[in-house]
């Protein structure tokens, strides 16, 4: 039985078009305008939906998701928020795959094998942990792939051919190519560099490859998308977020509005519409 991931990626492969992974961190920037956003999403275009675990030192994103991250824990955010915010979703799209970005402390403190139960039964489809390695595979990665949760790794421009069977070891769902160095929203991508980047991943894996990292507008997504099965836009959308977010803290009048408009956008680029 393939999972929704798997489940997604064959039917953007029969319907011959990429794919549109869209990041927003959960609870940002309050957990009903959150979830009012990500119930959006899928009729907005998004194939599928990434959500950022609010942690206080998510030393690999950028200004923007780093930001981000702030707004949805002064708002109280916590991991049952994020879980809640998944099962809120759930209750009207059992199709959508959502898949939890962020590290590995905040599930080391909820407790791993609670997280995993919970995680499970509230529909959450897979993992990207960026501070765990292949090397420390049995802390989270095996018995999150025991449950049926996908395990997405990150690829970078700097994972040569010696590193990369280790880090395609025990990944599952897609891969997430990196498509520059450094940390997330500050540079533009390369459809070039891309191109190589993602023939060369082809050629030590039959996994869909996702793409992210600098890509922020419809262009863009469609350029990436022609040459990978998904783009993934994030720091892009989180600063349409912002842009709605009052001197108070609070969601604007119009916030989930605007931002929906611009994941159809997206959506209309990646899937080369």
């Amino acid at each position: 039985m393939s999972t929704r991931i798997e489940a997604r990626f064959a039917a953007l492969r029969a319907a011959k078009r990429g794919g549109l992974v869209t990041f927003l961190t959960a609870g940002d920037p309050d957990s009903e305008t959150s979830k009012r956003i990500i119930r959006g999403l899928p009729a907005a275009g998004a194939d599928l939906i990434e959500l950022g675990m609010p942690f206080t030192d998510p030393m690999a994103d950028g200004p923007a998701i780093q930001a981000s991250s702030q707004r949805a824990l002064r708002a109280g955010a916590t991991m049952n928020g994020t879980l809640d915010i998944v099962r809120d979703f759930r209750t009207q799209d059992s199709e959508t795959p959502i898949i939890l970005m962020g590290y590995y402390n905040p599930i080391y403190s909820y407790g791993v094998d609670r997280f995993l139960e919970d995680a499970n039964a509230a529909g959450v489809d897979g993992l990207i942990i960026v501070d765990l390695p292949p090397e420390e595979d049995e802390e989270l990665c095996l018995p999150a792939l025991k449950t049926g949760i996908n395990w997405i790794r990150l690829a970078t421009p700097t994972t040569d051919d010696k590193r990369l069977p280790k880090v395609l070891s025990n990944t599952s769902g897609f891969v997430y190519y990196v498509s520059i160095m450094g940390i997330t929203g500050t540079k533009s991508v390369s459809e070039g560099d891309v191109r190589k980047a993602v023939e060369r991943l082809r050629r030590h894996t039959d996994l869909p490859i996702a793409v992210g990292f600098g890509i922020t507008t419809p262009e863009d997504a469609r350029a990436i998308a022609t040459v990978a099965d998904a783009a993934v836009v994030g720091s892009a959308i989180v600063n349409r977020i912002l842009a709605k977010v009052g001197a108070d803290g609070k969601a604007q009048a119009g916030m989930v509005e605007d931002v929906l408009e611009f994941v159809q956008e997206l959506a209309a680029g990646a899937h080369g519409e």
